[in-house]
């Protein structure tokens, strides 16, 4: 097995005994990236010097025969959203085309401290607006298990990385399903935290109330050192929550035995995909089997989740994107005729459709005449949908749904309509209202050879017991061993 191909803490054991150097092992991602990066398309700018200095930073303390954390001399991906200090980030956007930031994000600094490698920057749907990917200004990403499939969005690059084993893990950010989306689509793991365990410091806001990081991952294991390291309160972000951070590690038990798992019963109606209503049944029929108890449950408001959330999340990006107007930095029209003039241009040829569509509608839900009936009633349906959740809580552990209803979608098959674009997020928008944990994991696949998710949702702050459900799933089954075969030049 290649080492490109191995999880982070396989890695670990090899670079802390020495079998292996954490150089050798950015060589050997590089070479991969060499041989499929053409193909898949997940990364925007690729960061090769730093990450050679980052991995031989490394090596100098595992041959010191420091204790060196996990996560050191890993290569990991950073989504496009996330500022890095000197390295340009874009947002997928033409306006930020040639932006670098002057400061690290608080996860940036978090994983410095870890001693990580950053292989580089991966594509996204343009400042987090999109299902598929395909509204990056600069490139189209593709799925590593079917090259003519979207690997979903908004975090697609992030996720295809790791599928197409050109990153270790990487990071993605979710507003309303970014991460556990397209970690179901590429076949690998994706979390959501809780809103507020992990600093926003530092990401490029897309609606301020719902962006949270979160990791993508090879396995579960990886998925909690991973949120071992960026998660904690942060005095430069107001919404960051001062609660202990656990060792997430602690959360990975082979054993569900007493634990109640709730199936909403809303998720699984006749738009689901047979496929994947099978697959994830099944599944959720595997944790039965170790112990858990499985019983039906209602989260009566789910069918309200789309709609609240193309208000609410449109209207704070309206706010969000007002920044940018050729002012301070980005894009700016070279020829404005006056200072009207250079604002309509610059926002005009700067921004793409789909960014543009969704400022428009946040500003319209925001206009006088309209916030009440529109934003104002959004936000009603919002606490509805978390007192759904908090109901359910108090009855069950764990929610189990399927994380998509489709498996990945034909490249252009939904450019033209955006309203089935926008139903990709419908099992995971509801989740993200409420601010919960949720994590997505491989649970089979559709005949055409397409992986399927199954989410996991957990009460605030409860990662520990999404991970405990996510690890003995995974334990238990091989879907998540399951490697795609990247066709390159029509050689396997």
């Amino acid at each position: 097995m290649s080492l490109y191909e191995l999880t982070a803490h396989a890695l670990h054991e090899k670079l802390k005994n020495r079998e292996i150097t954490a150089v050798a092992l950015v060589e050997s991602i590089y070479a991969r990236i060499a041989e499929v990066e053409s193909h898949v398309k997940g990364y925007l700018t690729l960061t090769k010097d730093i990450a050679l200095e980052q991995a031989s930073h490394a090596d100098a303390g595992f041959q010191k025969g420091d204790e060196m954390p996990p996560l050191a001399g890993i290569p990991i991906a950073i989504k496009d959203v996330i500022c890095t200090k000197g390295v340009r980030t874009t947002c997928g956007s033409k306006i930020l085309e040639n932006f670098v930031p002057p400061y690290d994000a608080t996860v940036m600094t978090k994983l410095h401290e870890h001693g990580v490698v950053m292989v580089g920057k991966t594509n996204m749907d343009e400042f987090a607006m999109g299902s598929s990917t395909e509204n990056s200004a600069y490139q189209i990403t593709h799925n590593p298990w079917n090259l003519d499939t979207i690997p979903g969005g908004s975090s697609g690059g992030s996720a295809a990385v790791v599928s197409a084993d050109t990153a270790v893990c990487s990071l993605g950010s979710d507003t309303g399903g970014s991460i556990r989306q397209p970690a179901a689509l590429c076949g690998v793991v994706g979390m959501k935290p809780t809103y507020g365990r992990v600093s926003r410091y530092g990401l490029v806001a897309f609606a301020s109330s719902l962006d949270q990081i979160g990791p993508f991952t090879k396995d579960v294991t990886d998925c909690a050192l991973l949120l071992n390291a960026i998660c904690g309160s942060d005095a430069l972000d107001a919404t960051s929550v001062d609660v202990p951070v656990p060792d997430f590690t602690r959360g990975l038990i082979n054993d569900v035995q007493g634990l109640k798992i709730g199936v909403p019963k809303e998720y699984f109606t006749p738009a689901l995909d047979t496929e994947i209503a099978d697959s994830v049944q099944r599944a959720i029929a595997v944790l039965e089997s170790l112990g858990a108890t499985v019983e039906e449950i209602s989260l009566p408001h789910t069918e309200y989740a789309i709609a609240t959330y193309y208000i609410i999340a449109p209207a704070e990006a309206s706010a969000n994107l007002a920044r940018y107007d050729g002012v301070r930095y980005g894009y700016r029209n070279e020829n404005p005729e006056d200072l009207i003039g250079m604002y309509k241009k610059t926002r005009s040829e700067g921004f793409g459709e789909e960014v543009k569509r969704r400022i428009m509608l946040g500003t319209f839900a925001l206009s006088a005449g309209y916030q009440d009936a529109y934003y104002k009633k959004a936000q009603k349906a919002r606490t509805l949908i978390k007192s759904d959740f908090d109901a359910a809580f108090e009855k069950v552990d764990v929610i189990a749904t399927p994380t998509s209803p489709t498996p990945a979608f034909k490249i252009g098959e939904r450019t033209a309509d955006p309203l089935q674009m926008y139903l990709s997020d419908v099992m995971t928008t509801p989740a993200s209202h409420a601010g919960l944990p949720g994590i997505s994991v491989p649970c089979g696949f559709v005949q055409s050879g397409l992986p399927i998710g199954l989410q996991l949702l957990g009460p605030p702050f409860a990662e520990e017991k999404v991970l405990r459900v996510a690890y003995t799933f995974e334990q238990n089954t091989e879907h998540h061993r399951q490697k795609p075969k990247i066709q390159t030049n029509g050689v396997v």
